[in-house]
């Protein structure tokens, strides 16, 4: 029956505790959420289940079963599986002939929510910032098409080799910023998808940065070997994972480590898609990290914390992944730098 199925696709995690705080229920979003199976969760008492978490959780049970009241609270510290977890907190009594005989709980990722709202103003400030970045660049392209030509122009009716020289910087200048005007108008085809697996494009990269970096830099591998294959553009994820790992090379001057790591990620929202499963892409660098100032702005372009950078190299990266219907999150502090890309794991072009 449908009714009896409507706790399965909720995207809250939902448990019910017997009048003994013994778990007797959990969905699939609470498995998730605890990182371990129904079969193995139901029968765990309470105490046994929160046993990681401070005692808030537990009290707020407790206080349910003692008052016969329906209680709320927000923002408490979770710990599942390992992973520090903030959420919200809901018990309801069930009573019947005046008598307690469950629990039913609800806990809400409170850190979910506001990853979801974050990453809505990112795909909005990318979107943003790729039509002002278009426009400025096209509005630079004509005039600078004109200057290249006056200049080769001018290049044919002198004879003096020494002024020919100055037309030829002016050349090369005008091409140079050609090039850049290019980058600034971003990916100029649509992916060109086919099933591919994730770690052909990672090993390619893991190559050209070897090839590249010095003896300093040690570049390791954690993959999860049962992600499957997937529809992708694999020159365009190789230049995305690219432009990410040449930036943690640049800030690893003294030396370090870079590892690639992949995981399957479930019931990921991306913007305002949800998505059964995707695939988790980590570029972690142990640097010196990136500045608080320059966190949230690492994605527009011309914004680099380096003398000698141009700007657009995770922008271009985050253009695109944002073809593969994805997103790169980045999180930062001194000794560790993670970039995270999110794919979701489509296997036809639905």
């Amino acid at each position: 029956m449908l009714e009896n199925k409507i706790l399965e696709y909720l995207n809250e995690a939902i448990l019910l505790f017997d009048r003994d705080l013994v778990l007797t229920y959990i969905n699939p979003a609470g498995e998730m959420l605890f990182a371990d199976s129904a079969k193995h969760l139901a029968g765990q008492h309470a105490k046994a289940l929160f046993k990681t978490c401070n005692s808030s959780l537990l009290d707020n049970l407790l206080q349910c079963r003692d008052m016969h009241e329906a209680l709320i609270n927000r923002e408490l510290p979770l710990n599942t599986g390992g992973q520090n977890n903030i959420v919200n907190f809901s018990s309801t009594p069930v009573i019947e002939d005046n008598q307690l005989v469950a629990i039913l709980v609800e806990l809400q990722q409170f850190d979910r929510h506001l990853r979801i709202t974050r990453e809505e103003q990112l795909l909005a400030q990318q979107n943003t910032s790729r039509m002002l970045a278009r426009g400025l660049a096209h509005e630079i392209k004509n005039p600078l098409g004109g200057l290249r030509g006056a200049a080769q122009l001018l290049e044919l009716e002198l004879n003096d080799s020494e002024l020919k020289e100055y037309t030829q910087i002016i050349i090369a200048e005008s091409d140079r910023l050609q090039d850049l005007m290019d980058k600034m108008l971003g990916p100029n085809r649509p992916a060109q998808k086919s099933l591919i697996n994730i770690h052909e494009p990672l090993e390619r990269i893991k190559q050209l940065i070897m090839a590249e970096c010095s003896d300093k830099i040690q570049l390791k591998a954690d993959y999860d070997p049962s992600i499957p294959d997937f529809m992708a553009d694999t020159n365009q994820l190789i230049q995305a994972f690219l432009n990410i790992a040449r930036n943690a090379v640049q800030a690893l001057q003294e030396g370090g480590e870079i590892l690639l790591r992949t995981r399957i990620q479930r019931h990921v929202t991306i913007g305002r898609n949800r998505y059964k499963l995707c695939v988790k892409v980590d570029i972690i660098d142990n640097g010196p990290g990136i500045g608080p100032e320059l966190l949230n702005q690492i994605f527009y372009p011309m914004i680099t914390g380096r003398a000698d950078g141009t700007g657009l190299g995770l922008s271009i990266a985050q253009s695109l992944i944002n073809q593969h219907n994805g997103l790169i999150e980045c999180e930062s502090r001194p000794g560790c730098t993670e970039f995270s890309i999110f794919l979701p794991l489509i296997t036809d072009d639905e």
